[in-house]
């Protein structure tokens, strides 16, 4: 079978006596999206900046490519888009994407690039006078430019507005179905869940979830509706049919699982009557990406 594009064994990072990456085991499949999940501090971006090879691990083993991060041949071969910086400020965006073609065989051309991300009006503007958005997109196009077999992507639509951020998407999809690997990590659950074939949840240096977005959420419904907080959930599941289950999280937003269909939600209508409040916002829907990262990681701020 092929070996996957990026390869995790045993990972272990440690900063003094901080443990960032404990053990952590991942992999990457080729022209595949593969999403990175986890809280601030989880270990995220030490772990791919070692796939990058601008760090080395202190224990486990990462191939890229087959090949150990640090191998010079793989420069040509994978993109990387940094969380920030990477690009000398005083350099203008389009003479840096230029510079950068100049590296490859065959590269796209930088000025579809400009137009396509929407950066073709600042293409002289230098890198510093750009707003945080705009900077996002030109390291965007600075690691893609070069057709890369692999590209890293950290944090790709931090800053962008909504415009911005669909044409992100749209560029990563053009990526995946043209057979390049794309490994990224994202807040945005939405994100992750429209663009990624594979996601790992990885929380203090380990994974603790990880598959398809449709295994991770799970076929069930759910009812959801507002209501004032501190209703009594045990009476409500004495009115409710065998097997379900209610939560309240966080504070007057109610969630009840089970065979939901019709009997339930008149049954949870009627019960609230009962109690004289109003199911506000009432409606029927799928757990999401967002419902299963809090599940495991915590609602606590990191």
């Amino acid at each position: 079978m092929e070996s996957p594009a990026v390869e995790i064994v045993d990972l272990v990072k440690r900063y003094g006596r901080t443990t960032a990456v404990d053990g952590l085991t991942l992999s990457a499949a080729h022209g595949a999206v593969t999403a990175i999940l986890g809280p601030n501090g989880a270990g995220k971006t030490s772990t791919v900046e070692i796939c990058e090879g601008f760090r080395r691990a202190d224990a486990g083993t990462v191939k890229v490519l087959g090949l150990d991060p640090s191998r010079p041949e793989l420069r040509a071969r994978v993109g990387v888009m940094l969380q920030a910086g990477g690009v000398p400020p005083a350099t203008r965006c389009g003479q840096w994407l230029r510079l950068m073609a100049r590296f490859h065989a065959h590269p796209l051309d930088p000025v579809a690039l400009l137009e396509r991300l929407g950066l073709t009006e600042h293409a002289r503007t230098p890198y510093r006078r750009l707003s945080g958005g705009q900077q996002q997109r030109v390291s965007l196009a600075a690691a893609v430019v070069g057709r890369p077999e692999l590209v890293f992507l950290d944090e790709p639509t931090a800053g962008l507005d909504p415009q911005a951020r669909h044409a992100c998407w749209e560029l990563v999809g053009d990526l995946r179905a043209s057979g390049v690997s794309v490994v990224l990590t994202t807040h945005h659950m939405d994100e992750a869940e429209k663009l990624s074939d594979h996601i790992v949840i990885i929380d203090h240096g380990r994974v603790v979830a990880q598959g398809t977005p449709a295994s991770l959420t799970g076929a069930e419904r759910q009812l959801r509706f507002r209501a004032r907080p501190g209703l009594s959930l045990d009476e409500l599941l004495a009115a409710l049919p065998t097997g379900s289950t209610a939560k309240e999280s966080p504070a007057g937003h109610y969630i009840i699982e089970g065979q939901v269909g019709p009997a339930l939600l008149a049954t949870v209508t009627a019960w609230c009557a009962a109690e004289g409040v109003t199911a506000d916002d009432l409606s029927i829907e799928r757990r999401t990406l967002e419902d299963v990262f809090l599940e495991l990681t915590g609602r606590e701020l990191r």
